[in-house]
């Protein structure tokens, strides 16, 4: 694959386009953002032909990558130089594949309490989003209990996906407040060293300016 064509369709306000946006800041590839506008659309058209109506999509030369992990994944395929990658199958122990497993489920679930409260305006005492909150502040206390020891396990990298989920998904608590991030000090102390990361200062989360 080449990346001359590089074209990332999602969201600055979204957490999965940042993690995406990071990875391809960090490995030096170029790309082309093209923002989503409308998540209320149904066709497929306005997500880069994604059948699914998920974000981010990834076009790269001839090839469409749809998923997060998918794009990451292609773009350090085409980056200008090799870097250290941590992926899931990578790291060292249960602990730490739990903390991915538990990353991707509180990615999902904000997702499920900004759209559903903020975007579609459904009622926020309803017990969907109820569950989904209490689930999240439980999967936010572990990871900020456990996480000391996680991240001083993890082998040498240059990059890793479960400290750049992460992060993505701390920053957005605070951009998109579905429960408060000042309980987790550990997180927090985290997500501010790893926000130091050019990558990081590069893409920060903001509402797409529609088009005049």
């Amino acid at each position: 694959m080449s990346n001359d064509k590089a074209r990332l369709i999602g969201r600055s306000s979204s957490h999965f386009t940042r993690l995406a946006r990071v990875f391809a800041e960090d490995l030096g590839v170029s790309y082309e953002f093209v923002p989503i506008h409308d998540m209320r659309s149904l066709d497929p058209r306005d997500y880069g032909g994604n059948p699914a109506l998920k974000l981010p999509v990834l076009e790269l030369g001839e090839a469409t990558i749809f998923g997060t992990d998918n794009i990451c994944r292609a773009l350090a395929r085409v980056a200008p130089a090799p870097r250290r990658i941590l992926w899931q199958e990578d790291l060292p122990d249960t602990r730490s594949r739990n903390a991915q497993e538990f990353v991707w489920h509180a990615m999902q679930a904000q997702v499920q309490l900004a759209f559903g409260t903020e975007v579609a305006r459904l009622p926020p005492d309803n017990v969907y989003f109820i569950k989904a909150a209490a689930g999240l502040r439980n999967v936010l206390a572990l990871l900020d209990d456990q996480w000391p020891a996680i991240e001083t396990s993890l082998p040498g990298r240059d990059l890793s996906m479960l400290e750049t989920a992460l992060f993505c998904l701390f920053e957005h608590l605070a951009f998109r407040v579905t429960v408060p991030r000042e309980p987790y000090r550990n997180l927090a102390g985290f997500a501010h060293r790893f926000g130091e990361r050019p990558s990081a200062r590069n893409t920060p989360y903001c509402f797409d300016a529609r088009p005049a």
